[in-house]
């Protein structure tokens, strides 16, 4: 069936008239949905998969918004745990390095030092492996007892005499360098957060959840839903199809397991949610499996209305596979200062072409630039399979990337200013025109504007930011070619078709608002 071009006109006016209800997605209506992403762990330090959960889960978080959905973005992290016991062994070695007159930057990467050393004094020292588990059993203590703890040890410390001083010395000093490590650990994610454009409404540390997920797993291991194990507490997945895994450890210590258990009973009893949305690598398949396996056993309704969704691994080619554990890991800021670095090449090569200079002492990149080009680099890609993460590809001006479409952006704001400057007559007139035949060029732009809101049906139902990037991306090379093969400024029908341009510029910066992608004033 061919279609008339009173039939194109239409569209394009009605994207002129409502666009956003034109667009409009309710799955989500009225839902309140907990978007868990990022999740690092305190005392250590962000790399780049942080980076890219961090993105990703914003996405999906401004994709269910967008189609209704009451979102509370939250955040889970391991504040106590033998990782954390690791870390404070080998601060408690350098305990004068320490000082609050440090950068966040500086703790952190500090705190980053102090895992390594203290992970290859548990794998290759008994006596420091000891100390370690030891450790490890004060913090649990002293999270749940709160930072007041530090308070309540000094008043126990002046009254104390002998050994049992000595003792009441030791708690004090591992509580304080706790609560400095943590209260640096958070301070340095905010700062992370903020300058990449991610904020969370609820942070979730382990130790505010290990107590109710320890409760939950005692009370099931009297109703058979766990079994005892040489001391231990563990759900028997087997005869699900999968594996056993431990809930409380031999020494009465709640494992991740539990932490996670207390925390989707923790979610719920705070927001009652109609979906719980947690990103994570694809390494924890088969732990969330028997996790919400276990759960379905007393508390279905909760198990059904979470979904895990995963994620492979960032890949930079010549990189390894990265390890907090060994120190050689891709550093998060490593990154973001890698793309800085290339943008500001490309942006100079760019002035040269046009006769501007660039000199600056300082290699400075417009931010809505940089996390453009690191959020399309990482969210192009279906989310599932690992990320190859291609340098000289997410800085392109002329590929798929997110400096190419902010570039096709601005270039549709500067042909809207053009026809402003020349037309006394407002963008929103109707077009009516019968003298106005359109070509193909023209036509094929419409069809591609009509088929965003398709596109954003599937978006919405997969939580699929791809699917927004393929479509940005034809529609970007859509309208290269209309630029190139049909006039707008000048022609007798400047204002018709920059009604065309409009609704173009309209998706574009729309669907890279999904994204948390903005659009620079000038590139």
């Amino acid at each position: 069936m061919k279609l008339g071009d009173g039939f194109y006109k239409a569209e394009i006016a009605k994207y002129q008239k409502d666009f956003l209800n034109n667009i409009s997605q309710r799955e989500y209506l009225d839902k309140t949905v907990i978007c868990e992403f990022s999740d690092p762990n305190p005392f250590k330090i962000l790399h780049v998969g942080h980076l890219y959960t961090s993105m990703v889960g914003d996405a999906m978080s401004r994709i269910i918004e967008f189609a209704g959905g009451k979102v509370v973005r939250a955040n889970f992290g391991g504040d106590v745990g033998l990782h954390v016991a690791k870390n404070m062994y080998a601060l408690l070695q350098h305990v004068d390095s320490i000082s609050d007159e440090m950068t966040p930057t500086e703790k952190a990467e500090l705190m980053a030092e102090s895992y390594v050393e203290g992970s290859t004094a548990y794998e290759e020292d008994e006596k420091a492996k000891q100390e370690i588990v030891e450790i490890n059993q004060k913090i649990y203590k002293i999270a749940a007892a709160g930072e007041e703890v530090v308070a309540k040890l000094e008043e126990e410390l002046e009254s104390s005499e002998g050994g049992v001083k000595s003792d009441v010395e030791k708690d004090l000093l591992i509580a304080k360098v706790y609560y400095w490590g943590r209260k640096a650990s958070y301070q340095y994610f905010e700062n992370f957060y903020r300058n990449i454009g991610v904020k969370f409404d609820r942070y979730y540390p382990e130790s505010t959840v290990a107590g109710k997920g320890l409760e939950v797993v005692r009370r099931e291991l009297k109703n058979g839903v766990y079994e005892e194990s040489d001391g231990a507490v563990v759900f028997k997945g087997e005869r699900y199809g999968l594996h056993t895994r431990v809930f409380i450890n031999k020494n009465g210590l709640p494992t991740y397991e539990a932490k996670d258990v207390g925390l989707i009973f923790t979610k719920w009893a705070d927001y009652h949610f109609d979906k719980s949305v947690i990103i994570t690598g694809n390494d924890i398949i088969d732990y969330m499996k028997v996790v919400l396996k276990s759960i379905e056993q007393y508390a279905p309704e909760l198990s059904s209305r979470t979904l895990h969704i995963t994620h492979g691994q960032v890949k930079l080619p010549g990189k390894e596979k990265m390890s907090s554990r060994k120190g050689n890991f891709l550093k998060a800021v490593d990154v973001i200062n890698l793309i800085n670095d290339e943008l500001f090449e490309v942006q100079k090569n760019v002035n040269s072409s046009r006769g501007e200079s660039s000199e600056t002492e300082q290699k400075k990149v417009d931010p809505k630039i940089l996390f453009g080009a690191i959020r399309y680099a990482f969210l192009k890609y279906k989310v599932g399979g690992d990320i190859i993460f291609d340098v000289d590809e997410s800085v392109s001006m002329t590929g798929n990337s997110g400096p190419y479409l902010q570039y096709a952006a601005v270039r549709a704001q500067k042909v809207l200013g053009k026809i402003f400057e020349s037309q006394s007559k407002q963008m929103s007139k109707e077009i009516t025109q019968n003298s106005w035949i359109l070509n193909d060029f023209e036509k094929s732009l419409i069809k591609k504007v009509m088929q965003y809101k398709s596109v954003l049906e599937e978006a919405v139902k997969e939580l699929a930011p791809s699917k927004i990037c393929t479509y940005l991306y034809e529609i970007a090379q859509e309208f290269s070619r209309f630029y190139e093969n049909v006039q707008v400024v000048g022609s007798d029908f400047e204002v018709e078709r920059g009604e065309i341009v409009l609704a173009y510029l309209k998706v574009l910066t729309h669907g890279l608002s999904l994204l948390g992608i903005e659009v620079p004033e000038k590139m």
